[in-house]
This record gives C-alpha cells, structure tokens and sequence, in this order.
C-alpha cells in the first residue's frame, strides 16, 4: 500500500543532543490520525518500515496502558518493541516508553502532540528523549528515518480509505 504526499516527513536528531524531534503533516482530520494511533488493527497496518509483518501482542492506548508488538523483516528475522503510555488526551496528546528489546534497558520517552489545523489537516509531531546520546545515535544510524518515512506514507493510504 503505497500513495504519494506533498507532505514531507522533518526529522531533526541535533548534534550533540540526546534527542529527536519529527514532525508531518496529514491531510486527515485529527480524530482520524489519532484513532490510527489507537486501533491496534490499523497501527498494524502502518508502523515500521515497509516489506515487515507486525503481530500485536498487547496494544492498550490508554494512561498506564502498555504494548508490546514484534515486526518480522523479509528475511525472517524479529524486532521485538514494548513500552507504556503514561498520558493519552483524546486526539491532542500521548507520551509513552519505548523500548527495543534487542537493547534492553535502554528506553526512550516519547511525546506525540496531534494538532488540528482545520480543514481537515491535522500535524503531529514527536519528542524522543533517550538516556544517552550513543542510545539516540544508534537508532538513527539502525535506520529509524526510513522506517518513519515508509510508515507515514503507509498511514496516508489508510487515512484516505
């Protein structure tokens, strides 16, 4: 499931900062990004880089809620990811950990602010804070871009069905 997008995805990992910053814009409305977010059979649909199957094993979007769900790449291999969301506000806000299971203890936070901008458009933008900047830089050098990129040209085609 592939579409095109005038809307580019911005990612900013500073120099020197533990930290990442991505922001995009979709031409959906905020109710609509928010539940693509929420609905474990559609977050099953876009997240992660594309050519990967995701199984959910929890998906419990809600304050103190946790997940956990595995993507399995094209040749086979498992990338195991679990976290809790601390604080969802119904299409405006949810910060969560995050956690790579293939580098235990090393966890992330993350806030997720969905924006409304009328007219059906909706930014959401995320804040990634990791404890050390090694941490932040080894999950850009492990591909995270690409597989943002491909998701949120994925969640485009399922927002526009």
């Amino acid at each position: 499931m592939t579409t095109t997008t005038t809307n580019p995805v911005t990612i900013d990992a500073p120099e020197g900062l533990p930290y990442i910053d991505i922001e995009r814009v979709f031409d959906a409305p905020v109710d609509a990004v928010f539940d693509a977010h929420r609905d474990p059979d559609k977050v099953r649909q876009w997240l992660g880089p594309d050519g990967y199957e995701m199984r959910i094993e929890r998906w419990d979007f809600r304050p103190q809620g946790g997940y956990r769900y595995v993507h399995t790449d094209p040749q086979g291999g498992d990338w195991a990811f679990n976290g809790t969301f601390h604080s969802v506000r119904e299409n405006e806000f949810a910060v969560q950990t995050f956690e790579f299971e293939g580098a235990p203890d090393v966890v992330s936070i993350e806030a997720m602010t969905f924006e409304d901008l009328g007219d059906g458009r909706t930014r959401l933008r995320a804040h990634a804070v990791y404890p050390t900047l090694e941490s932040r830089d080894a999950m850009v050098e492990h591909g995270m871009a690409d597989g943002v990129i491909q998701g949120y040209a994925r969640l485009d085609a399922l927002l526009a069905t």
